[in-house]
């Protein structure tokens, strides 16, 4: 696991400014405080930060070919690199380390661009392709390592966090407005987007191939629909704990020690019950939890841990540090109001005491659609379909704003979800803030600009596109391309690097993600069961009563927080001298009091509030390129 960046004037092939290199480069140590190298052209300027997990001795970057006419820097790990070393040892190739970004190296001579089709594992990298002078970046298939890039008049910069494009000086840092409108509308900014206009998130399963011709993007994975719907529920189970076995074992590869985060979910005990089933030693665990019980989950993890009696650890948050949320904004680069990535950041702090390497749960609610809001949209589907078009119409109108936490405003936004098609009702369930809550916090200059923009339709056509014709195919794909890249990926990703730890995603397997998504959705929810079929075959390994304990979520209670030890500080924060260009202090001001008085629907607007405002200082330079 590691960091990377690069440079290329692309446009004049003038040398790379070395000390300019280096600077963005190093702004990545936290990501790799093993190790430093660099290639200086002909062509781009390659940077890498090193976190050393596999081939501890040979496996510095940059790294070459035999003849160096192949040049690679390589953020992530790749898990069938030992078939992949043998396949091209048999082919002729000769390797000087056993690191698996030197097996991307030589596929890549075999195949080109073919060859991230054929990698398992996370990754984002860089290739410098010397003989076509072509600069090719890529990113995994679910998005797990992040890749930004930035294209000037001249030049184009990349590296794995956004403060590398930022801090070029290669790029424009203008505000996009639109990003700023999805913000306040999801709770985070979707890629390709980010804050800045001319700065972009590679998407996953996606490349970039750049020459002097231009820069051109292509996609090399997608889900597609397969025929599993008839399948036998008991051969469907059988073949996910076979695979989800597997790909535990594989995501151990290392040649360090790994260790696993333990929450009190089904998904995180899942996987420390099959590393501890393939392990010989105990498997190192660790969990966060919180003085209030409505949030501790503490009691669960013990279980697990003790019923496969791992090395466990634990740590309390309380409130006074949840300030290290305005702290996190220079990983995050851009404002990310997701309050869950504080015990993500300190669960990574207590991981890194004693491992390099943490296998999580993450991706199985998405994978098997554990969230509550599946179970939601498919019973109003359900229901819609049983009542008349005329007795809904008079709710198709404008509901007013989301916000409203009184049983007349539920009941309100119940009704209106209702007169919707099934698309437009889970994206409005979706969205924090509607038109009339942005119109409220936003400057009128914002407003202006925003004046054709609708956040929803970028939304809309990945919903369409979506393989499989059933409304949990499509909302769980939208999900997977969205929310799961952009929020969950994201917080996880940042927090563990901010701590030089590497965390693996085995539920998020290509492999796994495949076979979930051509499942039926009776095998992922039925009735108000939320993962079948997954609670089935972990069945096996975890008590009974921890399949049925009620899901919390990876969250703080930052409501009462916010209504007690923080509010004074929240309040100077959002109400202080600083005021931002993009945002109406008046309303913002309601918003702010209605919030105190009790009104619990606007905690997500209210965190989007202090995220935009705490993170300003990093993203709001207006440094221009030089």
């Amino acid at each position: 696991m590691c960091g990377i960046a690069g440079l290329w004037n692309y446009k004049t092939d003038a040398p790379i400014d070395r000390e300019r290199l280096t600077r963005i480069t190093r702004l990545l140590s936290h990501r790799g405080p093993d190790g430093e190298g660099y290639y200086w052209g002909p062509g781009p300027g390659l940077g890498h930060r090193r976190l050393s997990i596999i081939d501890l001795e040979g496996g510095q970057q940059p790294m070459c070919n035999e003849d160096g006419t192949v040049w690679i820097v390589f953020n992530g790990e790749i898990y069938n690199y030992p078939e992949l070393r043998k396949e091209l040892l048999e082919r002729g190739h000769a390797f000087r380390s056993k690191s698996d970004t030197e097996a991307i190296i030589h596929l890549y001579e075999e195949v080109g661009e073919e060859c991230f089709s054929k990698l398992r594992g996370m990754f984002a990298l860089a290739i410098w392709d010397q003989r076509n002078k072509k600069l090719v970046l890529a990113r995994d298939r679910i998005g797990i390592k992040p890749l930004f890039y930035g294209v000037g008049k001249e030049a184009v910069v990349f590296g794995s966090e956004l403060k590398c494009v930022r801090e070029s000086r290669q790029v424009s840092l203008k505000p996009e407005p639109t990003a700023i409108a999805d913000l306040f509308t999801y709770f985070y900014i979707p890629g390709p987007k980010t804050i800045y206009c001319e700065a972009f998130s590679l998407e996953p399963g996606h490349y970039l191939s750049i020459t002097r011709d231009g820069i051109f993007k292509r996609k090399y994975w997608d889900l597609k629909e397969d025929a599993l719907s008839l399948a036998h529920e008991d051969d469907c189970g059988e073949q996910l704990y076979a695979l989800l076995r597997e790909s535990v074992n594989c995501h151990l590869l290392s040649d360090v020690p790994v260790g696993a985060f333990l929450s009190g979910g089904v998904d995180s005990g899942a996987v420390v019950a099959l590393m501890s089933n393939l392990v010989a030693d105990p498997v190192f665990t660790c969990s966060i939890g919180f003085e209030e019980a409505k949030y501790n989950e503490l009691p669960h993890a013990r279980t697990i841990a003790k019923l496969f009696q791992t090395d466990h650890r634990e740590h309390v948050v309380s409130p006074e540090p949840a300030k290290v949320f305005s702290q996190l904004f220079r990983y995050y680069d851009q404002p990310f109001p997701d309050h869950s990535a504080i015990p993500t950041y300190y669960v990574s702090q207590l991981a890194r005491q004693n491992v390099k390497v943490v296998l999580s749960g993450d991706g199985g609610d998405e994978n098997f659609a554990g969230y509550g809001r599946y179970a939601r949209q498919c019973e109003l589907e359900r229901i819609r379909r049983h009542i008349p078009r005329s007795l809904l119409a008079p709710f198709n109108s404008d509901a007013g704003d989301l916000q409203g936490s009184s049983v007349v405003a539920k009941v309100r936004r119940l009704a209106h979800q209702l007169s919707m098609e099934a698309r437009e009702a889970y994206l409005y369930a979706m969205t924090i803030s509607d038109p009339a809550m942005c119109a409220k916090i936003f400057s009128a200059d914002l407003m202006t600009e925003l004046r054709d923009y609708d956040p929803l339709d970028s939304f809309r056509e990945i919903y369409d596109r979506a393989p499989g014709s059933d409304l949990l195919s499509r909302i769980l794909y939208l999900d997977l391309k969205t929310y799961l890249v952009d929020d969950i990926l994201t917080k996880v990703d940042r927090a563990s690097m901010a701590n030089s730890l590497e965390v693996r995603v085995p539920l998020l397997d290509h492999r796994v993600v495949e076979f979930a998504y051509s499942l039926p959705a009776r095998m992922k929810l039925r009735g108000d069961q939320r993962k079948y079929l997954l609670r089935k075959v972990v069945a096996r390994d975890l008590p009974s009563g921890h399949l049925s304990l009620r899901k919390k979520g990876f969250s703080i209670p930052v409501d009462s927080w916010l209504r007690s030890e923080l509010r004074e500080w929240a309040s100077e924060s959002l109400l202080g001298d600083r005021t931002s260009p993009f945002l109406d202090r008046r309303g913002v001001e309601q918003v702010w009091d209605r919030f105190q008085a009790g009104d619990d629907s606007l905690i997500n607007v209210v965190s989007v509030l202090l995220s935009f405002t705490l993170s300003a200082p990093v993203w709001m330079e207006g440094r221009s390129p030089n």
